[in-house]
């Protein structure tokens, strides 16, 4: 029997994960990495330690499914977006850690941009301009770390995402790795041109990053390269899958259809709806994205809508405030009071993502009484997750025309019944999670067999994909247009933050 293993690496944490061809888990193993907060709106990771991790995982991953490397047909790569470094080629070093898609240092840089210059970049990317995506933290570094410079200048240095950095290492490293992205990772950075599907030359120029250093761009499905035998896997496999992590939970989610929608629920919230081979540009603060290309068939777009803070809410309850001692426990808190008490809660820790766009905007806890608990906050938390969510699919019915009568979610906080049932009742729509829980790291996995014929096609995935719970809105229309009121005053008074 074979299989196909997903290296998903992550925010917080990286996992190997091995699927069968029912797409069933038969092993695992996770673990975390350290958040470096140097500075307030500063977010780092050592992509040297994520290496580490990464090797790890896929040992004790075949170790907990009792396999070797060898039963794997091939592999997929699913990454955190947008993280940009820099490494040395000649001791596989990174220079200086990753900055995060989290990061916001870089607004300064961009306010500075000039209109036409910012035209120019909306236009060809059909993304916002924001401190969120790969170009200005690129540029930040080759700003700011002599060593960048040097290696840039001598042709020493390389620089990438993080799935640019885990295939190279993968590939062989110092010993010959491969320096390769896909389309939808390469559609996060500010500098590829969504019709060419290549790097822009002028893009390039305007943020001064030279190409000289970027991988080449490829589909999200084909054979880059075989890992090498003295890797983790300890012998050559197909390398055959590289997707965003957003990307691959729409693939994970089996959706392959024009109009169909998921919304991935993790340290931050994304919901992405496929447009087809359209390029679909938004007018209500939506990014336009490359969702897949698999080999030589056209390029899929989405629409995207980014949530930075729902997940991390509730770390943040945890950690900061301490009023729960584990993640699970606030559906607990939560279901202890029957509403919010006027409580709401906007987590704009590192401002506000999509349909705002607002890095300004702070995180702001408003309608507090003498009779407000922190049950009240723990269920303003969850709240916060879909108001944040159904402001998104709002935007993405006003750009496609596209009314949803359900949509399919995944993703940690998807285990918390309480806030999906909220989902429902905010959005008027049916919330539906599937069987397959692990969906990025299963669509790495479906992209991977799929360029090495493990799986037939889509139709084939698709008949995979079943149903685990369904939840059905329980509130009344003007219930729902109360709620979103109230939390439309509150994101009034997190954007009115003055410094």
């Amino acid at each position: 029997m074979s299989y196909i293993g997903s290296l998903d690496q992550g925010t917080s944490s990286t996992r190997f994960m091995i699927f069968d061809h029912d797409g069933n888990v038969v092993g695992q193993h996770q673990l975390e990495h350290q958040q470096i907060l140097t500075q307030p709106g500063w977010v780092e990771h050592d992509a040297a330690e994520i290496w580490l991790q990464t090797q790890r995982v896929i040992v004790q991953g075949l170790k907990s499914a009792h396999l070797v490397g060898a039963d794997l047909d091939a592999i997929g790569i699913t990454n955190q977006r947008e993280t940009a470094l820099f490494w040395d080629i000649r001791t596989g070093e990174p220079l200086g850690n990753a900055i995060v898609w989290q990061d916001t240092r870089t607004n300064k840089f961009l306010e500075g941009l000039t209109p036409t210059q910012r035209e120019k970049i909306q236009g060809r990317t059909g993304l916002t301009i924001a401190p969120y995506f790969s170009a200005s933290k690129f540029n930040w570094l080759l700003r700011n770390n002599p060593s960048i410079q040097s290696g840039v200048a001598a042709g020493t240095t390389l620089a990438g995402n993080i799935d640019a950095w885990l295939l190279w290492n993968l590939s062989g490293g110092i010993r010959g790795g491969i320096h390769v992205t896909d389309v939808t990772n390469a559609s996060r950075t500010l500098l590829m041109n969504l019709e060419s599907l290549d790097w822009d030359e002028e893009l390039l120029t305007i943020f001064d990053v030279p190409r000289s250093v970027l991988p080449s761009i490829r589909s999200s499905s084909e054979v880059y390269a075989m890992t090498d035998p003295d890797g983790p896997f300890g012998c050559a496999i197909p390398i055959s899958a590289i997707l965003g992590d957003q990307q691959a939970a729409m693939v994970g989610q089996a959706c392959f259809e024009k109009g169909q929608s998921k919304t991935t629920y993790g340290t931050g919230n994304f919901a992405l709806l496929n447009t087809g081979t359209e390029i679909v540009k938004s007018e209500h603060g939506l990014l336009t994205t490359v969702l897949y290309k698999f080999g030589e068939s056209p390029a899929v777009f989405a629409l995207e809508g980014s949530v930075a803070v729902t997940g991390s809410a509730i770390q943040w309850l945890r950690d900061q405030l301490g009023i729960i001692s584990t993640a699970r426990e606030v559906e607990a808190l939560a279901s202890s009071v029957e509403d919010n008490g006027g409580v709401y809660f906007v987590p704009a820790f590192s401002g506000l993502f999509a349909p705002y766009w607002r890095s300004d905007a702070r995180g702001v806890i408003v309608g507090l009484t003498r009779a407000s608990t922190k049950a009240h906050l723990a269920r303003a938390a969850l709240e916060a997750i879909c108001y944040q969510t159904k402001e998104i699919l709002v935007a993405m019915a006003a750009d496609s025309g596209i009314i949803l009568k359900e949509m399919r979610v995944d993703g940690g906080i998807t285990a918390n019944n309480l806030c999906m049932q909220l989902q429902a009742d905010v959005m008027g729509i049916e919330i539906i999670r599937p069987q397959i829980s692990e969906t990025t790291a299963l669509g790495a996995a479906y992209a991977a067999g799929l360029a090495v014929g493990f799986w037939s096609g889509t139709d084939e995935i698709k008949r995979l994909w079943k149903q685990s719970e369904r939840w059905l809105p329980r509130t009344t229309s003007d219930e729902r247009e109360l709620g979103i009121s109230q939390w439309k005053k509150a994101i009034e008074r997190s954007l009115d933050w003055v410094e």
